[in-house]
């Protein structure tokens, strides 16, 4: 029971944490938390440990927990990582897909292109779950697992550093989804493959710009 209300617990100041209600710099305690879910300190003591040990808060002695900031450090690596597993995934998924699929990322496109301007940060997350969705359909459970928290950590950046805030409208980023949504359909794991690197690609240069080839730790 405790530790499935410290999982949920975890997953709600996760969620705060990546869409920036809990920004970075901000302080978080045992007691406060403690009175806002109207339970005891041992479930809440737990989750923020485990989102301590996800890089999410730093230990603050006798203090608290801090929410660690982003920094581009963070999402170059976050960035590099997915560059070496998605194209594979898209690959892998190109060879194994069904209609069922093909038809449901093309749902997720559809809500991209028509929230784009009206409400960019839910155009963001159809984007997002174009690639949960096709990440899940490898059927490669820890793969999934290490994207799906990269994309959590990318999408954290649209929230928390405004510079971030312009790429998430740019019609760029939907004409790469659709060529990598058509070479699936096509069965055509070469091309998948290239057009996910090519769409990885343009997120780096997008979101880093000077930085995207890193020559010594960002700070």
């Amino acid at each position: 029971m405790a530790s499935s209300l410290s999982d949920r617990l975890t997953g709600i100041l996760r969620e705060r944490i990546n869409r920036g209600e809990l920004a970075p710099g901000t302080v978080v305690i045992e007691p406060a938390l403690a009175q806002e879910f109207e339970v005891s300190k041992t479930p809440v003591r737990e989750s923020l440990r485990q989102l301590a040990s996800e890089g999410l808060l730093e230990v603050l002695p006798k203090k608290g927990y801090l929410v660690r900031a982003i920094s581009l450090n963070d999402i170059y690596e976050v960035l590099e990582l997915r560059r070496l597993l998605e194209p594979h995934v898209a690959s892998e998924v190109a060879a194994l897909h069904s209609a069922q699929l093909a038809t449901s990322l093309s749902a997720h496109l559809k809500d991209q292109e028509e929230l784009a301007v009206s409400d960019p940060i839910a155009s963001m997350h159809a984007a997002r779950q174009f690639h949960s969705e096709l990440c899940a359909a490898s059927r490669n459970s820890r793969i999934t697992a290490s994207l799906e928290n990269c994309l959590a950590q990318t999408a954290r950046a649209h929230y928390v550093l405004p510079s971030m805030q312009p790429y998430m409208s740019q019609s760029g980023e939907l004409a790469e989804h659709q060529r990598i949504l058509a070479a699936i359909q096509n069965s055509d794991a070469g091309a998948a493959h290239q057009a996910m690197a090519e769409h990885l690609d343009s997120i780096r240069r997008a979101m880093l710009g000077e930085y995207s080839v890193r020559q010594s730790p960002i700070s």
